[in-house]
């Protein structure tokens, strides 16, 4: 357990390391990415068995959503490193001429990074990977509800960096709190809106800018015109990885009405086909990551609406892919984000119900999935709902492309990253207009008679 006085020597020699400018080069930002590359691809096995330990996570998920998902993104950042880091010209208007004017990206300092529990090893290194490619130092803070994939974090990040540099602090809420109390150049914090809150608050103390990536309600649309099959196989794909705790997962499906029926069918016969008639049983299937978790997601089944699923077991954390028809949003399952395996069915007439149903949710969408063959259904859903991001015809997806931002907006989040997003979110732009001294352009100076026509001129 680190005090107090521990965390503060740890970012007040982050601070020292960081003025010493050594973070800045290019050569030692790729050299950095590299190492951490290589910790990942050693420390493979430890990651899969932890996410299992804490998760329930099979070996295809624990690549696939956490380990390969953070090679690939930071062997993105290497190709692309050299290009993010080249000041960028850009145009200077004639009253400031002659001169030149680029964009310069530099490093914010020193960052906090805060991961959470339902993906701790994607959540941890992707956000790091470019924070080091920025040219930062950083401090990441695991979440105490996955210990064994928290001590495997530390095990990497003590054996490949210098603590003034990269360093891991483990622990519980105190830890949390402490490190909340210091004074960083940044905070980056994954997890739930009510204590995004909380980081914005005590950042506020020190002025420290911070990107909140947090949750909400997304919603599925299915319209009547959408290839059905496909819409199911991809909706129980989204919503039942890592046993329904993803912040994109689709947190309840609007369905159209004249294809509710067949939805309902489909998506229970999917749900048997990909995990079994009995879930429990399957390799494919996670668990839940406490028990404080599995009791408030099993308090917003309402077992009279079930058609799928509504099995659970708290011994094992285990609760079975459930799907509940006929909600409205006077149950309980639609009060806040599941952030587990439920799947709450509602159905909708017209189009422009879908809108107003959304908006009556308390919670901006961080991410929104439309499945319909329609460009004008299509063109008219995602210019009219608010949401961080999404996907026509898939779900999930959107978070593999690394040059889409992501991030939420409102409730859902404040800034986003991922490949060049991630690169300017860890970076300051700083503005540097290069005047020439060859010739210097009386207009600016005064006195200012008879310039008045001129300068209108210049600034229409």
């Amino acid at each position: 357990m680190k005090t107090e006085q521990d965390i503060i020597r740890i970012v007040n020699r982050q601070h020292a390391f960081f003025n010493s400018n050594i973070t800045h080069a290019y050569d030692f930002r790729r050299r950095q990415l590299s190492r951490l590359r290589n910790g990942i691809q050693q420390f493979e096995n430890k990651f899969r068995q932890a996410l299992k330990e804490d998760l329930g996570k099979s070996e295809f998920e624990s690549y696939a959503t956490e380990t390969g998902f953070v090679l690939h993104d930071i062997s993105h950042t290497i190709k692309n490193l050299r290009k993010w880091m080249r000041p960028r010209k850009v145009r200077t208007p004639l009253l400031c001429q002659p001169a030149s004017s680029r964009i310069y990206l530099t490093p914010l300092g020193v960052n906090l990074i805060i991961s959470p529990f339902n993906y701790p090893i994607g959540l941890s290194f992707s956000p790091l990977a470019v924070a080091i490619a920025a040219g930062n130092t950083a401090v990441v803070k695991p979440s105490e509800f996955t210990p064994a994939c928290s001590r495997v974090i530390f095990e990497l990040i003590d054996k490949t960096f210098d603590p003034e540099y990269i360093v891991c602090v483990p622990g519980g809420v105190a830890e949390t709190q402490f490190l909340l109390q210091q004074k960083f150049d940044h905070m980056f914090f994954t997890g739930s809106p009510k204590v995004g809150s909380l980081v914005m608050q005590v950042a506020a103390k020190h002025l420290t800018p911070v990107t909140l990536e947090l949750g909400g309600k997304s919603p599925c649309i299915v319209h009547s015109d959408a290839r059905m099959d496909i819409a199911v196989n991809r909706i129980v794909y989204g919503k039942f990885m890592n046993a329904g705790q993803t912040c994109v997962a689709p947190d309840y499906v609007l369905v159209h009405r004249p294809v509710k029926e067949q939805f309902l069918e489909k998506i229970t016969q999917r749900i048997i086909d990909m995990y079994g008639d009995n879930p429990s049983l399957s390799p494919d299937f996670g668990r839940i990551v406490n028990e404080r978790h599995f009791r408030r997601i099993v308090g917003l089944i309402d077992k009279n609406k079930v058609i799928a699923g509504g099995r659970y077991d708290i011994s094992d954390n285990y609760i079975a892919p459930t799907v509940m028809k006929n909600v409205t949003l006077d149950d309980s399952v639609m009060k806040e984000e599941i952030f587990g395996p439920v799947l709450p069915v509602m159905e909708y007439d017209e189009l422009n119900q879908v809108g107003d149903i959304i908006f009556r949710l308390p919670h901006h969408p961080l991410a929104c999935y439309i499945f319909s063959e329609s460009r004008a259904v299509q063109r008219e859903l995602v210019s009219k709902i608010q949401f961080g991001g999404g996907c026509i015809n898939h779900c999930i997806q959107h978070l593999v492309n690394p040059n889409l931002p992501f991030g939420g907006v409102g409730l859902s989040g404040i800034g986003s990253y991922h490949g060049l997003n991630g690169f300017e979110r860890f970076s300051h732009k700083k503005s540097i207009l290069k005047a020439a001294s060859w010739l210097d352009l009386s207009l600016i100076y005064p006195p200012y008679r008879g310039k008045i026509r001129t300068i209108r001129r210049l600034l229409k």
